[in-house]
């Protein structure tokens, strides 16, 4: 009897057992499409042949700027101090900047204007947009033609920074650093221009309340007028050859 009472104990506290497995919930299966990383941007490379007459052969090679720049100064003129000051700010200023002329931005700006007429080139030139920025510590070290090229008429525009500044005197302002490289029929840099085109914002940064539209298409229309500049004074360079 009492081996019976021990038997029927074990069974029951058996199916105890297994029902409290059965009803416990299964372990938690890690999500794997939550850590999951996006897919890096396609480069892509686009010819835009010239609308109105034959391509002639002739290249010019954009690639945009991938460094953004925000520096606001007050009356102490800079250092680790005002840096420390105002660092929330230009973070907030390098994102505004990135979203207003990212990539795509800076080549339709670009593209918006007459770059055949700007830069004086042939107007059977076919521009040719990467979209992946120039590395900018290469930017200098690469003497040699940057795009896959076998043009005998072959030149690059790179945009090297976007720099917005804020200067307790001055107040504020846009400034870009082009470059243009003409390798003509060669492998090696025939005439080469670098310079800062800059002007003035009225409405960049905008304040709380204020039209951020507004302020954000500003910054497009400086970007266009700063090459304009550059490219007014590029024309007037010397065609000397570029230093090896």
């Amino acid at each position: 009897m009492l081996g019976t009472m021990l038997l029927a104990g074990s069974v029951q506290h058996a199916c105890a057992q297994e029902q409290g497995a059965a009803a416990a919930p299964a372990a938690a299966v890690p999500d794997q499409t939550a850590t999951a990383q996006p897919a890096p941007a396609p480069v892509e490379v686009i010819a835009h042949p010239p609308a109105d007459v034959a391509a002639d052969g002739c290249e010019l090679h954009i690639w945009p700027a991938q460094r953004m720049t925000s520096m606001t100064t007050g009356l102490l003129g800079g250092g680790l101090l005002d840096a420390a000051i105002h660092g929330n700010r230009d973070a907030t200023n390098r994102t505004l900047l990135a979203s207003a002329l990212d990539s795509p931005s800076q080549l339709d700006a670009l593209q918006a204007l007459d770059l055949r007429t700007e830069l004086k080139l042939t107007p059977g030139t076919t521009i040719i947009t990467h979209s992946q920025p120039v590395d900018r510590h290469t930017m200098n070290s690469v003497k040699t033609r940057r795009g896959e090229s076998p043009s005998k008429c072959y030149s690059e525009l790179i945009v090297a920074d976007v720099f917005y500044q804020k200067a307790a005197i001055y107040g504020r302002s846009l400034r870009t650093l082009f470059m243009v490289r003409d390798f003509g029929a060669g492998e090696k840099i025939a005439f080469e221009y670098k310079a800062w085109g800059g002007n003035g914002l009225k409405l960049f940064p905008p304040k709380e309340g204020e039209d951020a539209v507004a302020a954000l298409d500003e910054l497009v229309a400086v970007f266009k007028k700063n090459f304009q500049e550059y490219a007014n004074n590029e024309r007037k360079a010397p065609r000397t050859p570029a230093k090896s």
